[in-house]
């Protein structure tokens, strides 16, 4: 994870002091990107161990768009216990937003043609993204946007990673024929001299697929290694369900920060050394994002320091 230490050392050498909400200090910079290609390995930190069992739940969570945190308690999830209220609510945060976005559409009275009335509407941002890249794959509105500013101050905590957009390039003959090998335990040279009709017979992904994802409030120690394996693995599991091949995640930040009482374990874990990135394997019989199951996913060979503790600043 050469993009992530990177980033480290750039706030260690450039950050600057800076007050916030939460009183703790952060020291950081403005403005920063990383680029993560799904094809190196599957990106996830390994100076310190990353909890991968609660970035899935969170991500499935999510997905279904609860904003209770009864189901990642099952699951012995923790990462939003300290927003939630006595009986769990966290208002309307991420999930609302993605599968539940409020709208409301005119609606005439029929029986006075002066008076309008509103009608209030649910929009399902997630179904909407998998639906436009199945049928409009170079669509360059494929956004989905937790920033519904109506929301803001009936949430918890508002969006930190609070927007992301999928494009599509069309995938040459050569990244076909290496993913479908791949993808069917085939050799190279079994599929060199597919050419692109013999693929789409084989029923090959015809494009590839990026997430961008723009995070305003960026807790580099902390929050955004949970999130380059998050939206990694959104990425992967979005390609599956509309045949394409997963490509890039390119994560950009805005106030990227580290702050004050953490930069001790981030000296420590830049003197650590990565380890080689594992792969993650998804049950390839899944179709649907809204059915992937916490048992549909194996992190493959992941290896990694020993956690470092740090104290989460609300």
């Amino acid at each position: 994870m050469k993009q992530f230490t990177e980033l480290l050392d750039t706030i260690l050498k450039n950050g600057r002091y800076k007050e916030n909400r939460t009183g703790t200090d952060t020291f950081g910079i403005h403005g920063y990107q990383m680029r993560f290609n799904l094809d190196d390995g599957f990106p996830i930190i390994t100076t310190k161990k990353i909890h991968m069992k609660s970035v899935i739940h969170e991500l499935l969570w999510m997905l279904s768009g609860d904003t209770n945190i009864k189901y990642l308690k099952e699951n012995n999830v923790t990462i939003w216990n300290e927003w939630a209220d006595a009986d769990g609510e966290l208002g309307p945060v991420y999930g609302y937003q993605w599968r539940n976005w409020e709208t409301f559409s005119l609606k005439q009275d029929q029986n006075n043609e002066k008076m309008q009335l509103y009608e209030k509407k649910h929009f399902d941002q997630i179904s909407n993204v998998v639906n436009t890249l199945k049928t409009n794959p170079g669509n360059r509105r494929i956004i989905v946007s937790a920033w519904n500013i109506a929301d803001i101050d009936k949430m918890n905590l508002p969006p930190c990673h609070l927007l992301f957009q999928f494009l599509t390039f069309k995938a040459t003959t050569l990244e076909r024929q290496k993913f479908w090998a791949k993808k069917h335990g085939k050799s190279f040279s079994y599929v060199q001299d597919m050419d692109d009709e013999n693929l789409d017979k084989q029923g090959a992904p015809k494009y590839i697929l990026d997430c961008i994802l723009y995070q305003r409030s960026c807790d580099t120690f902390l929050g955004v290694p949970f999130n380059i394996s998050f939206y990694s693995l959104l990425t992967m599991m979005m390609a599956q369900v509309c045949n394409m091949i997963p490509h890039e995640f390119i994560w950009t930040g805005g106030d990227v920060h580290i702050y004050q009482n953490h930069i001790d374990q981030v000296k420590l874990q830049r003197s650590r050394k990565p380890f080689p990135l594992p792969m993650m394997k998804i049950n390839p019989e899944i179709k649907d994002i809204f059915s992937f199951k916490f048992k549909d996913f194996e992190l493959v060979g992941y290896q990694s320091h020993p956690a470092i503790k740090g104290e989460v600043a609300v």
